[in-house]
């Protein structure tokens, strides 16, 4: 393989991570250049894209807010890891735990003795004019004084080689949960050299993390349930708090999936409450309690701050810790450091000014094509600016609008990035690109414990100053090197489980996940019976063999609501399949069934969601001005097929838990609703006698090939109502499906007290009384064999009814609790 290093950019001025000043390789760096040297261009090729597909099948994600298709977007992995010697890591930790430690005892004074303002340490401006300062928590002491239970902090390497920190994260620090990912993926692309390495472990930051948690949480001697709360999937880290949630093995949870009562929190589950003790908490500061914080808030809980008041729940970060996110705090902490703890920071901070005080205004206004000028609160709406890149008018008005405010900016030196090699499979050549790191800590028993590695984050283009993932950056793994790997990454359950502790159902299963599995069900029976008749339609539409089918088809998908009344039969039937703005296209069904998925994502296997992926690439791909029927029709064709491996990962890969009973009486009761919908709309129209009507009745009901082997002779309406009515051994069939939807409502009721339905009972019974032989010996000829057709349309228009019906009680019954609330007002 040609040298590595022949097109590698050595810039003067700049840190290079691999590379010394003399362009020689840095002997920590050596065994990973040297096997770069000895593979080939194709063998790593193949290693990065074993990587991409580990991304996707793993559904590693991250949103981009400012991007229009940015949902879900593949996280980004380079294949080389950044590697860091063991004893500069020693420093690096030190540095990080000394930090961990000041800003706890910070936030302590903050929400305490305010002893730091009164001696004139910390501007009272950056404190009270912060929107995370949260005066509702004045006065509240957590267990054991631990304010930030997990802490981040972004660092950059300057020239001179030596790491300043460039932002504290002490909110709800992300990034943890992708760095044990890119470790597991790049791990496996690399073994070898992981192993020779002798990578240190990331298992003991989560161990620790679990122990803090459960040692402190509110339990009172019960055995603690920690939830991880989330504002949802348009979260851009939404996939790392599923993902640290699965790891932790704390349910995943939505505001509104929990309540306040007595100033005790609970989960709401299907089985009722249960008592939460921590929330480890991914969501803003003042988002959390729309009852005393941010009243516009949809995603906290109503009544949280008095529970953490009164001491009944532990949330952690603690509320009102992004106060300290301020830049503008920086330049402050030394001196709070060596009054708190008479030592010197260990790690510095980027040189930074707020520029509140006159005298250091003064400065910035004459220095600002040298700086960056940075919003001292998450409040203000403008992006960090770079002095140099404005104009002189744009200078002057920027320092009017400094001097008009200025305790809301921050000035800071830029900082010169360090570089460290990439791999370009496109070009086989290494490239270098600027890079930032952020570092984790968990507080223990004995003080914080710094993760061995982090998030190494990557520019996007070779001559990018910024570092930001929302930019399109990418990752790397970051490996701490001189550690004897003797265990994996995984880690040990927080406590030993016996035989009485041994559990075969989810006790701490939401009701809204539920809600969103039995609507995934419902909508993957919905997407599978508007293809198939959309492929019915389309498929007689091209080959305009038999108008009275297609006549016959139109009319069926006019009644179900899936094909526009207006319009030529070609534009409706594109705005049935493609259009967005058309409430009922199949379109809109398999975004409605997207969006169940991914509330569920956590009750999926990694087969049944890597499915739905490749079932919405395909989707996706559909999006031209011009669609070609054909490709339409194959992609009609794809579509059933997907929407059976989704039935099927349903029955084999998912346990029989309440979900599953829910997801499955989901479809059940959309097969059952659609399967008499359509049979009573097709009594009801023209091709009832028609041969090549009753072949699409027949493939509309997936019932052809069965019909073949059985009859061996063209459709007839007598049999083919036997076949998609009648018969109790044919799932495609109305009978099979309302006694299979009654069983499933019974076993509901034996174990949740829903409700019996004896309205279904009655269905059945009729429907099983039915005689097909007065279709065949009519007492008055044609006129009474078409009231027997419509008396048996109309028995199957109110089955369908019934359905819906069904569906709604079960929504208010076990997802909006209204039965329960009722019942709890009356007690109260």
């Amino acid at each position: 393989m040609p040298d590595l290093l022949d097109r590698y950019p050595l810039t003067a001025g700049t840190y290079h991570e691999m590379l010394d000043a003399g362009g020689a390789v840095r002997p920590h760096w050596k065994p990973l250049f040297n096997q770069l040297q000895r593979s080939s261009p194709a063998q790593l090729a193949q290693r990065q894209a074993l990587l991409t597909r580990q991304i996707q099948e793993n559904g590693v994600t991250y949103n981009v807010y400012a991007d229009s298709k940015g949902a879900d977007r593949p996280w980004e992995l380079d294949l080389l890891p950044h590697l860091i010697a063991a004893q500069e890591w020693q420093q690096i930790a030190a540095g990080i735990a000394q930090r961990a430690r000041l800003l706890n005892a910070v936030l302590a004074d903050i929400y305490g003795p305010q002893q730091l303002i009164a001696d004139g340490l910390l501007p009272a401006e950056l404190v009270y004019g912060h929107n995370n300062f949260l005066w509702p928590c004045q006065g509240i002491e957590p267990p054991d004084g631990t304010y930030l239970h997990v802490y981040a902090v972004d660092l950059a390497r300057t020239p001179d080689g030596r790491w300043w920190v460039t932002a504290d994260r002490t909110q709800a620090p992300s990034g943890a949960g992708y760095a044990l990912e890119n470790r597991t993926i790049v791990s496996r692309a690399l073994p070898d050299l992981y192993r020779d390495l002798q990578v240190r472990h990331l298992s003991g930051f989560f161990r620790t993390l679990q122990e803090t948690l459960s040692r402190q949480a509110a339990s009172e001697n019960e055995v603690p349930l920690i939830v991880m709360l989330t504002p949802g999937r348009f979260n851009e880290s939404y996939f790392e708090h599923l993902y640290l949630a699965r790891q932790l093995g704390y349910p995943l949870v939505e505001g509104s999936d929990l309540t306040v009562r007595d100033a005790t929190v609970y989960l709401k589950t299907l089985s009722g409450l249960r008592r939460v003790h921590a929330i480890m908490r991914r969501l803003d500061d003042d988002f959390c309690d729309p009852l005393e914080l941010r009243t516009d808030s949809a995603l906290g809980v109503p009544g949280l701050l008095q529970a953490v008041r009164q001491g009944r729940v532990l949330v952690a970060n603690a509320l009102g810790s992004g106060v300290l996110e301020s830049p503008g705090l920086l330049g402050f902490l030394p001196t709070i450091n060596q009054r708190l703890f008479g030592e010197e920071l260990i790690l510095p901070s980027i040189a930074t000014w707020w520029c509140g005080e006159p005298p250091v205004l003064a400065q910035a206004l004459e220095k600002l094509p040298e700086l960056l000028i940075k919003p001292a609160f998450p409040s203000q709406s403008f992006m960090p600016v770079f002095g140099r890149d404005l104009d002189t008018r744009q200078r002057q008005a920027l320092a009017e609008r400094m001097q008009a405010r200025p305790y809301a900016y921050v000035a800071q030196e830029l900082a010169q990035l360090s570089q460290a090699p990439v791999w370009q499979p496109e070009d086989g050549q290494l490239q270098a690109r600027a890079i930032g790191m952020r570092v984790f800590a968990v507080a223990s028993a004995d003080g914080y414990r710094v993760l061995p590695g982090g998030l190494t984050r990557v520019a996007a283009q070779a001559d990018a100053e910024v570092v930001s993932m929302q930019r399109g950056g990418a990752s790397k793994d970051t490996w701490v090197l001189g550690e004897r790997a003797q265990a994996g990454e995984q880690w040990r359950a927080q406590r030993s489980i016996g035989v009485h502790d041994l559990i075969r159902r989810d006790p701490y299963l939401p009701s809204r996940v539920v809600e969103n599995l039995f609507w995934f069900g419902r909508y993957c029976e919905r997407c599978d019976a508007s293809a198939r008749l959309l492929r019915i339609i389309l498929a007689r539409y091209v080959d305009g063999d038999d108008p009275l089918a297609l006549q016959a088809a139109v009319e069926l998908g006019e009644s179900l609501l899936l094909l526009p009344e207006e319009g030529e039969l070609r534009e409706r039937l594109l705005a049935a399949l493609l259009d967005e703005e058309w409430a009922f296209s199949l379109r809109s069904n398999l975004q409605r069934l997207q969006w169940a998925a991914s509330q569920v994502r956590g009750k999926l296997s990694q087969e049944n969601w890597q499915a739905l992926v490749e079932l919405q690439r395909e989707a996706m791909s559909l999006e031209t001005d011009d669609p070609d029927f054909g490709e339409l029709l194959d992609f009609l064709n794809r579509l059933v097929m997907s929407l059976a491996a989704l039935s099927g990962f349903a029955l084999d890969d998912m346990t029989r838990d309440e979900g599953w009973r829910f997801l499955m009486i989901g479809r059940r009761i959309e097969r059952l609703q659609s399967l008499s919908g359509s049979l009573s709309a097709f009594l009801r129209g023209v091709a009832v006698f028609d041969q090549a009507g009753l072949e699409w009745l027949l493939e509309l009901g997936n019932s052809s090939i069965t019909y073949r082997s059985r009859y061996l002779a063209v459709p007839q309406l007598i049999p083919v109502l036997d076949l998609l009515l009648l018969d109790e051994q044919n799932p495609h069939a109305v009978l099979f499906q309302l006694k299979l939807v009654t069983r499933s409502l019974n076993r509901l009721n034996d174990d949740f007290g829903t409700p019996r339905e004896p309205g279904l009972a009655m269905l059945v019974q009729r429907l099983q009384h039915f005689d097909l032989g007065t279709l065949e010996n009519p007492l008055f000829g044609t006129t009474s064999v078409r009231a027997v057709l419509d008396g048996l349309a109309n028995m199957l228009q109110t089955i369908a009814e019934a359905s819906g019906q069904i569906s709604d009680r079960l929504a208010l019954r076990h997802f909006a609790h209204v039965d329960d609330v009722s019942q709890q007002t009356v007690s109260v």
